[in-house]
């Protein structure tokens, strides 16, 4: 069996860059003559001077926020797609609202390589447990592990005891999911007596797998790895083992060019320096040019002990900016500024995210406007219809005074 997906996973760095670059000039050509919002965006960018790194980081970074801005004025991409690629596939919406599409192929997201870095196999059976409802993480990690030739489960996310029932009778080789489900997984199958000890590899996205929580898991017989994932690129990163133990930071995925450049500008920072993530994918359909993921990492200079090649970074350690992703769902500023337009008598609101045990948990504290008591229920029912989540709402007297609109104090070291 072999450690490796394919053989581009251990070719020569220098090789892998110049095949990324020499594809890039005619990938941004194409994607400007397919895509209005790219040939304006990219009007004052000659292709085929996009040789390399430096040249690329000329390029303007595109971040979220403004790409939801393009979205909502031309709905529903933004002028950003290939209309004549979204054919046959499917439209997803995640939270913000973003709107993306599949792109086409098997294994459209390239989440295979993750799950065999996982030891995922063909003829296993997956537990899919990410949601297929809107948003494309159940599709994403679905597609990547049927391209090894596995089977999967759609599970979804809910239904916690039809969940575990399905598991017992099915028997899976591995979890597919975020962390924190496997978890909630298994203790309900113990409270309910059933096995599911056929569950002995998983891979994770969404959300952070603690230490604390990796070693439960491998006390209980599942060995766990994480893959790092957006709805907008896919699998960007993930991670692997030597000797059987998970090997520190993430391997980049092939076919695409990540940049960590300094937070709220186009700039790269050296290696080892922490920064924002940008991404160049090659998706034909959707095609992102030095897209601002939004979250932290850093460029590991030392090769892997694996033996795969490309660029390692440090994983997610942050974000770079106050949005936030809570069980797997992005949290925004503007989320919480809905909830206190939605409700009277607010003067403030701080989202406060914290660990619960091993699950994200998320708080509301309150300042109240002057003289006005604000109902708490409703503020609890504006916070879940607006954020898609469940939290708790706390009255404070006064919140400080400095900005900050959510508060985010899980500890990633632990």
């Amino acid at each position: 069996m072999s450690g490796y997906f394919d053989e581009f996973e251990t070719r020569d760095p220098i090789d892998r860059e110049r095949a990324l670059f020499e594809r890039l000039p005619a990938f941004v050509a194409t994607a400007m003559q397919a895509a209005q919002g790219w040939q304006n965006r990219l009007a004052d960018f000659d292709p085929p001077s996009l040789t390399s790194r430096a040249a690329l980081a000329a390029v303007p970074v595109l971040r979220k926020p403004e790409l939801m801005e393009a979205q909502a004025a031309e709905p529903p991409f933004g002028g950003y797609a290939d209309p004549a690629s979204l054919d046959g596939n499917r439209v997803f919406m995640s939270p913000g609202p973003v709107w993306e599409p599949q792109p086409p192929g098997i294994d459209p997201w390239s989440a295979a390589r993750a799950f065999h870095a996982a030891g995922i196999r063909k003829g296993d059976l997956v537990h899919c447990a990410l949601s297929y409802h809107m948003t494309p993480g159940g599709f994403i990690l679905d597609e990547g592990a049927r391209a090894l030739g596995a089977r999967v489960y759609p599970a979804g996310t809910g239904n916690t005891e039809q969940q575990v029932d399905a598991a017992a009778i099915l028997k899976p080789d591995a979890y597919a999911g975020t962390p924190d489900y496997l978890k909630v997984l298994l203790d309900k199958a113990a409270e309910m007596g059933r096995d599911l000890s056929s569950i002995t590899k998983a891979l994770v996205s969404g959300g952070a797998l603690f230490p604390s929580m990796r070693a439960e898991y491998a006390e209980r017989g599942v060995a766990v790895l994480q893959a790092y994932a957006t709805a907008d690129l896919g699998v960007i990163a993930y991670e692997s083992t030597h000797d059987g133990q998970v090997l520190p930071g993430m391997i980049v995925n092939e076919n695409m060019i990540v940049e960590i450049v300094r937070p709220g500008t186009d700039d790269p920072v050296p290696h080892g320096e922490v920064g924002e993530l940008v991404v160049t994918s090659f998706n034909a359909a959707y095609p992102l040019i030095r897209f601002g993921t939004g979250d932290m990492s850093a460029v590991m200079d030392e090769p892997s002990p694996c033996g795969r090649t490309n660029m390692r970074i440090k994983g997610w350690i942050g974000r770079a900016d106050q949005r936030t992703k809570v069980k797997g769902m992005f949290v925004d500023p503007k989320h919480i500024d809905a909830v206190v337009k939605a409700v009277p008598g607010i003067a403030r609101a701080r989202l406060v995210v914290d660990r619960a045990g091993d699950s994200d948990a998320m708080t509301l504290l309150i300042e109240p406007a002057a003289d006005a008591s604000p109902d708490q229920d409703a503020v609890s029912a504006a916070l879940s219809a607006h954020t898609k989540l469940k939290g708790s709402v706390e009255i404070k007297a006064e919140l400080p005074n400095d900005g900050k609109v959510i508060d985010d104090r899980r500890d990633y070291s632990k």
